[in-house]
């Protein structure tokens, strides 16, 4: 079978789809990648690349074929509309030329944020006479307005017109909550819909064996880790309100890594605050966060309160429950739901810092056994439901179905 995965991120930003594709290529199926030029999260093309030009490489022995994209910059909402709006365009002129001769059975949307990366992924199913599908991680036009990038309302109709005309255009989609499948329903019409869960490479469920590199608040310590993009959605206010009420607690230290467009303000605010108990280390290569994560006392995932993220599940949660530490998850919905039926820790309302703070203490004084069996509930929670393996082989199912 051979595999068109159109995905604006790729290799070197850290993304779910790279798993996806190394796996893909190791179970024997031909797979090419049509993504942009990295830049995801810092906002500025990464070293070894331009931002225009056309390129092509190998990764985890897959071709991959890179578009001329428009860095997104940082706190910019115009250069981000730019960034989403270049993908779409070097994606439907340049894309045909840089495929030619190339055929495919199928072609893979990896479709977080924007939607519209799906649009060029059409334009080329038409022109190869193959099937698409598309796997949703985000709720479009919904994510926009709950993260503050977009507030007309005449906006979001026209993008909601348009992720109507995509989920109506493709064969198959592929969605990452189960609760994804009723507002995905409501616009695909007769487009099958399917609960298709993320998972995480088997490193973060294995004895690490990559050197972590020492940052402040973690040894000796009882560490409460947040990892991934410090963000607007992540509600990271919470934890800053958290560390300033335990701040005389000195043995319980937060460690906040990666980056993010609230990273400036947590720093600053920590300076403000006088928080020594607030530890931002900045980002690290993909490879360590299985060894930093598996050395923490709890990990932290958080939310903002809004209806959208209560049907969402965060991917860095499959990751917690691999690295079989207890979690903390100061959220609604989905995502708290699975934390609690999995046994793996506590969760409490979103954007509540006096609630996470009572947790906190509660995991702080608890046996350490007790801490530990949490830890033990959510890694075999997500061999039984999450396994990369296990879900990389129903993709290769989903995906030959459609072709035949």
């Amino acid at each position: 079978m051979r595999v068109l995965v159109v995905s604006q991120y790729f290799w070197p930003e850290s993304f779910r789809i790279n798993e996806v594709v190394r796996t893909l290529v190791e179970k024997g199926v031909e797979v090419d990648v049509l993504t942009g030029k990295p830049n995801y999260p810092e906002g500025t093309t990464f070293k070894g690349y331009k931002a225009w030009g056309c390129q092509v490489e190998s990764r985890a022995s897959a071709t991959v074929l890179r578009l001329p994209l428009f860095p997104r910059g940082t706190r910019s909402a115009w250069r981000l509309i730019l960034n989403y709006l270049s993908f779409v365009a070097t994606g439907t002129i340049f894309g045909p030329w840089m495929l030619r001769k190339r055929q495919y059975d199928v072609i893979f949307v990896y479709a977080p944020s924007p939607i519209l990366q799906a649009l060029p992924a059409l334009w080329l199913g038409w022109l190869k006479r193959c099937k698409v599908v598309v796997w949703v991680q985000d709720l479009w036009p919904e994510s926009l307005s709950a993260t503050g990038y977009v507030r007309n309302r005449t906006v979001l109709k026209i993008v909601e017109r348009v992720v109507r005309f995509i989920y109506r255009h493709v064969d198959l989609l592929l969605v990452q909550s189960e609760a994804f499948v009723g507002p995905v329903s409501v616009l695909a019409s007769d487009t099958p819909v399917k609960y298709f869960p993320n998972s995480v490479d088997e490193s973060f469920s294995a004895p690490s064996i990559v050197p972590v590199p020492e940052v402040p608040g973690l040894e000796g310590k009882f560490s409460i880790m947040f990892a991934g993009n410090i963000g607007t959605a992540q509600a990271v206010e919470v934890i800053v309100e958290a560390a300033t009420l335990l701040k005389e607690q000195t043995d319980i230290q937060f460690i906040i890594l990666g980056e993010g467009s609230r990273r400036d303000w947590m720093l600053q605010e920590a300076k403000n605050r006088n928080l020594a108990n607030l530890h931002l280390p900045g980002r690290f290569p993909v490879e360590t966060m299985p060894g930093f994560m598996q050395k923490a006392s709890v990990l932290l995932v958080t939310l903002t309160d809004q209806e959208i993220f209560r049907v969402t599940i965060p991917s860095k949660v499959q990751a917690y429950l691999a690295a079989g530490r207890p979690i903390l998850a100061c959220l609604n919905g989905e995502g708290a739901n699975l934390v609690t039926v999995s046994g793996a820790g506590l969760a409490v309302p979103a954007e509540d810092s006096k609630t996470l703070v009572e947790a906190v203490l509660q995991l702080y004084r608890m046996p350490s056994q007790e801490r530990e069996a949490m830890g033990i509930n959510g890694r075999l929670y997500y061999t039984q439901h999450f396994s990369h393996d296990k879900l990389t082989d129903q993709l290769i199912g989903f995906l030959q179905s459609v072709c035949s």
